[in-house]
């Protein structure tokens, strides 16, 4: 009898683990908890000092929820590339996705085709199509990106003359947003201003330099060159100097402290504006893993965000925050 009790035992023990097995390598449709949850993270160009930056948030959300953590991304912004990218994620079976989208159209087939598998998509930094994902991690509403850059380029110009616009490419998504709302602004508050330019930089601080070099050559009249791309404020900044235009041409822009730091205390570049680039990766993981367990649905006013406290989610926005201005007098305060 005791050998027909341990016979059944061990049958039993094989078949649910032969159970576990088979379905470990899916993705879940519902909750999640109870497994270990894999979530991908995809920035727009993995050498991108800001999407590192973001990386680095991202990965201790990740350590503090038990995640394990996929990164990858193009070396220079390319949407076939992230679709491909995308495309391996879903043979893998990974939990969640969570990518910064360089083109919105370009992606949401390959986002569609991951929430069809049960895989919970959300998007950070740069939106998709809003049927191809649940949430959108916002670091702040185009708006106020837009409306802050333009009010600081007709601050330092008097509210007249030229500037330019350095981007990172003609199709993201969020810059094209981001200069809607600026040419907003600017035909509101500041009609004496005019732009004569816009020119992508491919999220390199090289060709931004280039560019800006190009700009200050063909309008002799340029009053301020604004960068929104992180590796082009830098950039920027860099060919004014170089130029001997210190003072002549003003330099703003979206950019990290740290890239930008020496040239703000030179006086080259007046004003960073951004956000916290580590909460940023850190909240969209902490939304990821919220989405993946069933804990975040559409609907939700408002998020836990943990050490982030209560974030706001209007729609299926969910705002990290507003826009911050770094300039000379609080730059040394921040070291990312």
């Amino acid at each position: 009898m005791k050998n027909i009790f341990a016979l059944l035992i061990a049958a039993t023990i094989i078949v649910t683990g032969c159970n576990k097995s088979s379905d470990a390598g899916a993705p879940s449709s519902g909750s999640s908890k109870g497994k270990k949850v894999t979530i991908a993270l995809m920035p727009k160009s993995k050498g991108n000092a800001y999407f590192i930056s973001c990386k680095n948030g991202a990965d201790k959300a990740a350590k503090e929820l038990g995640v394990d953590l996929v990164f990858d991304g193009p070396t220079d912004p390319d949407p076939a590339k992230q679709n491909e990218i995308i495309d391996n994620w879903i043979t893998l079976g990974v939990d969640g996705i969570a990518a910064a989208c360089e083109n919105k159209e370009g992606i949401s087939t390959a986002l569609r085709k991951a929430k069809a598998k049960g895989i919970k998509v959300i998007t950070y930094d740069a939106d998709a199509l809003p049927d191809a994902r649940e949430f959108f991690v916002n670091q702040a509403t185009p708006q106020g990106i837009g409306f802050t850059l333009m009010d600081e380029a007709g601050r330092l110009c008097n509210d007249q003359g030229e500037f330019a616009i350095i981007t990172a490419s003609l199709t993201a998504a969020n810059m094209i947003e981001w200069q809607k709302y600026i040419e907003q602004r600017r035909a509101e508050k500041y009609p004496n201003m005019k732009m004569v330019a816009l020119r992508p930089c491919d999220d390199l601080k090289d060709k931004a330099q280039s560019e800006a070099t190009s700009l200050m050559s063909a309008n002799p009249n340029l009053k301020l060159i604004m960068a929104i791309c992180s590796p082009a404020v830098p950039g920027a900044a860099e060919a004014v100097k170089q130029a001997g235009k210190v003072g002549q041409v003003k330099v703003i822009g979206l950019g990290l402290p740290s890239e930008n730091r020496r040239y703000v205390k030179e006086g080259v570049t007046d004003s960073v504006i951004l956000w916290k680039t580590e909460d940023l990766g850190y909240l969209t993981i902490r939304a990821a893993k919220a989405v993946v367990d069933g804990d975040l649905k559409p609907g939700a006013t408002s998020f836990n965000a943990g050490p982030l406290g209560t974030i706001e989610i209007k729609g299926d926005n969910i705002l990290l925050g507003k826009p911050f201005i770094f300039n000379k007098d609080n730059i040394d305060q921040f070291n990312f």
